[in-house]
């Protein structure tokens, strides 16, 4: 026997490090189980997602069950993967340059068994998703439902996301003889008690800290919002104000991350008067808002408070995502009530008033959707943000789910800290009535695009006669608010409208500083009829597409006026509260 294959024979010192291993893991296990006991909690529930397949799975509360679902599961995959590679007897023979990131590591490519196993799972995943493509006398809805739930089960077979067919996690596991393993189930067990997978690293970033940290007050606190003025940097400031209403589902600050990539401190030191509501994590309180508060008590109330505040007529709006489609219901109250003047020019980022093309969201819109929102808000009137959270990590689970599972959970490794992934992890609590009206009328029925669709207090709004300048940003490869779906502001609104198509998705394409000098943006001129004339016809910048924005809202009103009074916060009517970014924003 050679010593080759002697030392590949366990020792007596091996059995025993497993074994106390092994005896660690299951430690860890039941001092868990005893924990999530001991405080009540359920355990948590095995079930498929609720986009419209399949029902949904019991809850397992019994640990013993719990762990027999985890190994199926596993074995499962396993199993399945094994199916796959034994109706392939060669790998393709051709391979393109690796540019996958699941498969950067060189033994993928260097190992001839791991370069067979990448080869042949990206050959099956194309097969399938192609076969998808070439479906016959099936309608665009179905076919949509397929062509994500095909890509969401090839995106989760993939072997960089089994132990035994990653040879980074095979390498890792031999030298450190298993601890990054019981490292992995450790950071499970903390993600499973939180509800939510750790994407970035815990304890570096804090709000107010590093965080949303351009100087400002909260001026005013409502049940629903606070309304936040920033302190002016430069000696003059527009004499039309900027307010911004950023997604109700989200906290503010992903416009005010680092003070690098602050979109509100760019604003600031551009010479702006600027204003940020900071909405309420929804609690028992606010359990019963409707379409009617965010708009009147929150967009009209903010937009009238500012204009009171400085003595000015109209402001300039901001709605960003899901505030971009309540600021459009809003601009048609406004307009049926004869009080358009309020708003000079209204500016969209990445916001859907029709959602005839809306995306994959549309997907998580079925009955069994709607079945467990009214279940999991039955008893306290709102929605915990981690749902929603967990959903938008669904739209792109190679990159939000998979990655994380493979680094945290096989490597055992702690995220890298990034300030982007710390908010989309800080999750907002959402009012489930009007979360559900949302999703129900708008969403899922269309009513904004139709005349009279919907009513504000008793006020049937029609969109297209909406004759506010508008400013519309889409970006390229947004996943939520696909530009084709954006575009469609263009068909509706009667005024003047600039149509701005930025590169990269739904957060990179609008938080993209002028100083980074990344991406892209593309203007189109004449008139288009549709996206693909905008885009046949476009002229490509480089870098950010703030500074085009900057210049379109000056164009609106280019008069200015001194920094002073009531254009510094506090100085006004309104006194301070408290130092920006509020109390609100830190809620839970």
């Amino acid at each position: 026997m050679t010593d080759e294959t002697n030392s590949a024979i366990p020792t007596l010192e091996d059995w025993q490090h497993w074994t106390l291993v092994m005896g660690r893991a299951q430690q860890m296990l039941m001092e868990f189980w005893a924990d999530q006991m001991r405080s009540g909690q359920k355990m948590p529930a095995w079930s498929a997602p609720a986009f419209g397949f399949g029902e949904q799975g019991t809850a397992a509360t019994d640990p013993m069950a719990l762990m027999s679902a985890g190994a199926q599961a596993w074995a499962k995959g396993l199993e399945t993967w094994g199916k796959m590679l034994g109706g392939v007897t060669a790998a393709p023979a051709d391979d393109k340059p690796v540019k996958d990131r699941r498969f950067s590591a060189p033994e993928w490519s260097e190992n001839p068994i791991f370069d067979t196993i990448r080869k042949t799972y990206l050959q099956i995943s194309d097969q399938l998703l192609g076969s998808v493509e070439e479906m016959d006398g099936v309608d665009p809805e179905t076919q949509q439902k397929v062509r994500f739930a095909t890509k969401s089960f090839v995106d989760a077979m993939s072997p960089s996301n089994f132990a035994l067919t990653n040879p980074q996690v095979l390498k890792r596991t031999i030298e450190s003889r298993g601890e990054n393993l019981l490292k992995g189930l450790a950071n499970m067990l903390k993600d499973i008690a939180a509800g939510q997978l750790t994407q970035t690293k815990p304890g570096v970033f804090e709000v107010g800290r590093n965080l949303a940290t351009t100087p400002g007050k909260v001026v005013k606190q409502t049940p629903l919002y606070q309304l936040i003025q920033y302190t002016p940097t430069t000696d003059e400031v527009l004499k039309t104000p900027v307010v911004i209403f950023p997604p109700w589902i989200n906290r503010f600050y992903i416009l005010d991350l680092s003070p690098e990539k602050s979109f509100v401190k760019w604003c600031v030191d551009q010479g702006i008067s600027l204003f940020m509501v900071s909405w309420k994590s929804a609690d028992e309180s606010i359990a019963d808002a409707t379409l009617d508060d965010y708009v009147l008590n929150g967009q009209v109330d903010a937009i009238d408070t500012v204009r009171e505040l400085l003595g000015v007529e109209s402001v300039h709006a901001i709605g960003y995502c899901v505030a971009g489609t309540t600021l459009a219901a809003t601009l048609g109250y406004l307009h049926a009530e004869k009080q358009q003047d309020k708003v000079k020019s209204a500016t969209f980022f990445t916001a859907q008033v029709d959602f005839t093309e809306a995306g994959d969201l549309k997907l998580f819109l079925g009955d069994e959707t709607m079945g467990l929102l009214q279940q999991l808000t039955a008893e306290k009137g709102y929605l915990d943000g981690r749902y929603m959270a967990a959903t938008f990590n669904l739209l792109r689970g190679r990159d939000l789910i998979w990655s994380y599972v493979v680094n945290n959970y096989l490597l055992g490794d702690e995220p890298a800290p990034f300030d982007l992934l710390h908010w989309n992890s800080d999750t907002t609590n959402l009012p489930a009535g009007w979360h559900r009206n949302y999703l129900e009328t708008l969403y899922k029925g269309n009513k904004l695009a139709e005349k009279g669709g919907i009513s504000v207090a008793g006020t049937p709004v029609d969109i297209d006669a909406v004759k506010t300048p508008t400013y519309i940003q889409a970006g390229r490869e947004d996943h939520i608010a696909p530009p084709q779906s954006v575009w469609k502001i263009m068909d509706h609104f009667a005024g003047d409208k600039r149509f701005v198509l930025a590169g990269s998705g739904h957060i990179a394409g609008v938080v993209n500083p002028p100083a980074a000098q990344k991406y892209q943006y593309w203007i189109n001129d004449k008139p288009c009829g549709t996206l693909q004339a905008f885009v046949d016809g476009a002229e490509e910048h480089k870098g950010s597409w703030w500074p085009d924005w900057l210049e379109w809202v000056r164009k609106q009103d280019g008069e200015t006026v001194k920094a002073e009074g009531a254009r510094v916060p506090g100085r006004g009517k309104l006194k301070a509260l408290e130092d920006a970014p509020g109390s609100y924003v830190k809620a839970r």
